[in-house]
């Protein structure tokens, strides 16, 4: 049963079971709100906006023609959604433009989402964000223009070693198993000499694999992501040869970040690994060493199929980190 205050202004009739309407609220006719959904007092929703189950919409929100949120979606006080035009109410609907937040999403007080993005699952629009383009799944934007500052739920991971088992002389090499299934970060030898200093990898044994081909990634605005997806088949060992990046690897249940920021830190992102590399410092250069050819039906680039396939997929094995090389090699 839904419960509208007598001071709402409610034209639509398509309200779910257990939806509450605050007083001063507006539904403009058309407006779908699922089930067990909240509309907090001088929230506005206008024709073209569905919800889906378990919304809160917060004090004074308003949302747009073209506006879809999806079930469990948390908005904020004074968040607003503004149509294609970047205005509030300013005519008819917008036919074929929306805007998408996806399950899970939560938005802080204040933000802005312009018209035509979309939210992925679980992300977090931190309290006064500017958004202007689209956010991946369990990402956490902030600032104005909003960019990525972190992860939902990842582990941060320490490059240096301090935190992840090795000691603190410049000298110390291994590998540590990470949160990430399968995911293990290495340090490779690193020799200072006075006519230049020299680190060092040997394919099969502290890379993890021998690679069929390598790629360089450099020039990345600080903003820009690179990655967001995972292979079926392929396997990569990642060494920032300058400047710093940040990695985040996610196995399905659990999602780490590690700061790659010394030329002796590799880290290795078995297959069926979804990837993202962000932060580049403007002389970052990455350096990836593959297992495969390139082949783009190796590629997962929907986090959704991703998640479903791996479900369906057995276990990466561990390293082995006496050789640090995967018992799979």
């Amino acid at each position: 049963m839904t419960h509208i205050d007598p001071r709402a202004q409610v034209w639509s009739p398509r309200l779910g079971a257990g939806t509450r309407v605050d007083a001063f609220a507006t539904v403009q006719d058309g407006a779908v709100v699922g089930n067990n959904c909240r509309l907090c007092a001088h929230s506005y929703l206008e024709e073209q906006v569905i919800l889906g189950n378990d919304v809160v919409i917060g004090p004074g929100s308003c949302l747009c023609n073209g506006t879809e949120l999806g079930n469990g979606v948390q908005v904020g006080p004074n968040v607003t959604f503004p149509d294609k035009r970047g205005s509030v109410g300013a005519g008819p609907p917008n036919r074929g433009h929306v805007t998408v937040c996806r399950d899970g999403v939560s938005i802080g007080a204040g933000a802005t989402i312009l018209h035509g993005v979309t939210i992925g699952e679980r992300a977090v629009v931190a309290a006064g964000a500017f958004l202007t383009r689209s956010v991946p799944p369990n990402a956490i934007v902030a600032g104005n223009p909003a960019r990525i500052v972190g992860y939902v739920d990842a582990v941060t991971g320490s490059a240096a070693g301090a935190n992840a088992g090795w000691g603190a002389q410049p000298d110390d090499v291994g590998v540590v198993q990470s949160e990430v299934e399968g995911v293990t970060l290495h340090r490779l030898p690193y020799i200072i000499d006075v006519r230049g200093n020299l680190t060092v990898g040997e394919f099969g044994r502290s890379v993890p694999f021998v690679p069929k081909r390598y790629f360089l990634v450099l020039g990345v605005p600080d903003a820009e992501l690179r990655g967001e997806h995972a292979h079926r088949r392929c396997h990569q060992f990642l060494v920032c040869v300058a400047g710093s990046i940040a990695v985040v690897a996610d196995d399905g249940n659990n999602r780490q970040e590690f700061v790659l920021d010394r030329p002796e830190i590799g880290l290795y992102v078995p297959a069926m690994t979804w990837a993202i590399q962000y932060k580049y410092t403007s002389n970052a250069v990455l350096a990836a060493f593959a297992s495969e050819f390139y082949e783009e039906a190796d590629y997962i680039r929907d986090y959704k199929e991703f998640l479903a396939l791996k479900a369906a997929t057995p276990a990466v094995p561990r390293c082995d980190l006496r050789s640090g090389v995967p018992p799979c090699m």
